[in-house]
């Protein structure tokens, strides 16, 4: 274990300033910081409230992953950082700190992409990712359908949303049942109370003529709408809104396209094995019905603990330490940070 590479990881896409350390494929330390209080009375990530916060959570966050862990900078082989996609300033922060620690100590800088490191972080919980594999990641941000023959270097877009992502219907059909924010834990705990079958609310793209051009696309603001309406109606007519019964049948729509046209991909390009990444794969609905869909079928399905699905420095850490173990080429100390970093480009 001690010739495998010890890699420090850097997060700041979003809301969450994240420091992860692994050796090889063993995690040592995943520290968090979240500014998603500060966000919750604007309803939403405001950037500059995010990139304000990962500056003043860096330096501790970073102290605190090392002490963890039981490393000093001084030991490390690599630094890995986030180079997007993401919100331009945040990701900024998390660059500028990389760099200073890569130029400082004198070791390689490998700027990753989000996405892939949400693939490459099963590692550490379930071992060496099956080649190929594919991959649904669902977030605040993201909804995509991906072919990954080696997450260091060729992940292959299938589908991806063409509207909301799973994760931003989710905030927003909280805020219509008067849920906090972010929406996604809260509407999974109420749903548990609720009838999946109460209201069957519409599942976009899943129609034969939508499926001809979309085959594995997403979309969710037509759900997101049907549930505002269908709330605004009961409103008018003066009667309560069973929240627990919506939540669930809004939450059934999501899962049932997500893991339908998953499997779906599956299927159609002869892969045995799904991974389901991203905060949205937190949600307990959507393991559920993942694993039904998927032992339905023989297909191995690997998701990883919701506290690696979540954004975290550990995800980050985790693809670094396999683009040096692979002999992947450092980048540069000028490397920029790309908000709309395409998912095929696996590092910069």
């Amino acid at each position: 274990m001690g010739d495998e590479p010890l890699v420090l990881g850097i997060e700041t896409s979003c809301d969450e300033t994240g420091i992860g350390i692994v050796r090889g494929s063993t995690l040592l330390a995943d520290v968090v910081a979240s500014s998603v209080e500060e966000h919750a009375r604007f309803g939403g990530v405001v950037p500059e409230v995010a990139s304000r916060a990962h500056l003043e959570a860096m330096v501790p966050t970073l102290a605190e992953a090392c002490r963890r862990a039981g490393v000093r900078p001084g030991d490390l082989d690599a630094v890995a950082v986030t180079a997007g996609p993401g919100l331009a300033g945040a990701l900024l922060v998390g660059i500028a700190a990389a760099k200073a620690l890569a130029l400082g100590l004198g070791v390689p800088l490998h700027g990753v992409n989000h996405l892939a490191a949400h693939v490459a972080v099963d590692v550490l919980e379930h071992g060496p990712l099956a080649e190929p594999t594919m991959a649904l990641l669902v977030s605040g941000g993201h909804s995509s359908l991906l072919l990954v023959p080696d997450v260091t270097a060729d992940v292959r877009p299938l589908g991806s949303t063409i509207d909301d992502a799973a994760g931003e219907a989710f905030d927003k059909v909280a805020r219509v049942l008067g849920l906090p924010f972010p929406g996604g834990p809260h509407i999974d705990r109420v749903a548990g109370a609720g009838d999946r079958a109460f209201v069957t609310f519409p599942r976009g793209l899943s129609a034969p003529k939508d499926l001809a051009r979309h085959r594995f696309d997403f979309s969710f603001s037509g759900l997101k709408t049907a549930v505002a309406r269908w709330v605004e109606a009961k409103e008018a007519q003066g009667e309560p809104v069973p929240v627990a019964d919506v939540a669930a049948s809004f939450q059934e729509a999501v899962v049932d396209v997500l893991t339908r046209k998953a499997v779906a991909a599956c299927r159609e390009h002869g892969v045995d094995d799904l991974q389901i990444g991203g905060g949205v794969a937190a949600n307990s609905r959507l393991r559920a019905l993942a694993a039904d869909r998927c032992a339905a079928v023989g297909i191995r399905l690997r998701v990883p603990r919701p506290g690696l699905c979540t954004d975290n420095g550990a995800m980050v850490a985790a693809l670094g330490a396999a683009m040096v173990a692979r002999g992947r080429p450092a980048s540069a100390l000028d490397l920029p940070a790309d908000s709309s970093l395409p998912v095929d480009v696996v590092a910069r």
